[in-house]
């Protein structure tokens, strides 16, 4: 009868044993898989692009100086109709112009600084603006802003407030191709990445697209646009 319990326990303990190296080999085996699926390296592609510009926003200031309101709103008028024509006559839709309404000065009436030492009493500033999708019009007429000046229109030199803009509204039609090519720039790292360090490009782990700038290429070239995205990935490292 001992014998006989004996044989059992023999062999309960022995299929607990086989059992327990099992468990041990499959827990060893998964933590080895886990640890394979931590190692990963995160890299970063870029594309860009220069364009044209496609938009031009060009506004034409003035200022106006006179002791007497009505004869400097008189002569207000008279020097927008005389850039208005000018527009016209450069090419430029009627629907493509638009006037602000003048801003007007009482030197007078202001409660600071010494109205004395001005000539005329009154300053006031007119704008003109262009909004028109005809770049090469807009960079070819502001070459002949000296005309204005032989009209008698003493136009404003490019402030913050009255400075030519260049835009470009096509990056929609962009973002598929430059997007797939930061994702293959960054594909190239890794892969060299991969290949240095005696392993294998796994999938993808995760995948960040950076936010797309659009900047003027240089100060000179304002007219000429370089569209940049960065995308981030990570991918697994495999043996």
């Amino acid at each position: 009868m001992n014998n006989k319990r004996t044989v059992e326990a023999f062999i309960l303990g022995a299929f607990l044993c086989a059992g327990l190296v099992i468990a041990g080999y499959f827990v060893s085996s998964g933590i080895t898989k886990l640890k394979s699926l931590e190692r990963a390296v995160s890299v970063k592609g870029l594309s860009e692009k220069d364009v044209p510009a496609d938009i031009a926003i060009w506004p034409i200031k003035f200022e106006v100086a006179a002791d007497d309101l009505g004869a400097l709103m008189a002569a207000i008028e008279g020097k927008n109709r005389v850039v208005y024509d000018f527009l016209l006559s450069s090419g430029f839709d009627a629907k493509e112009i638009s006037i602000s309404a003048p801003a007007v000065i009482d030197r007078q009436a202001q409660g600071y600084g010494d109205a004395n030492r001005f000539a005329f009493r009154y300053a006031g500033n007119s704008t003109i603006s262009v909004y028109t999708r005809n770049v090469d019009l807009v960079r070819t007429s502001i070459r002949k802003l000296v005309d204005l000046g032989k009209l008698g229109v003493a136009v404003s030199g490019e402030n913050y407030d009255a400075k030519t803009e260049f835009l470009y509204s096509g990056l929609n039609r962009l973002k598929p191709a430059m997007i797939e090519e930061a994702t293959n720039n960054a594909r190239a790292v890794a892969e060299k990445f991969a290949s240095d360090s005696k392993s294998r490009l796994g999938k993808i782990k995760s995948a960040t697209q950076g936010q797309f700038t659009i900047e003027n290429r240089d100060s000179n070239t304002p007219h000429i646009k370089k569209v940049r995205v960065v995308s981030t990935l990570e991918y697994y490292l495999t043996d």
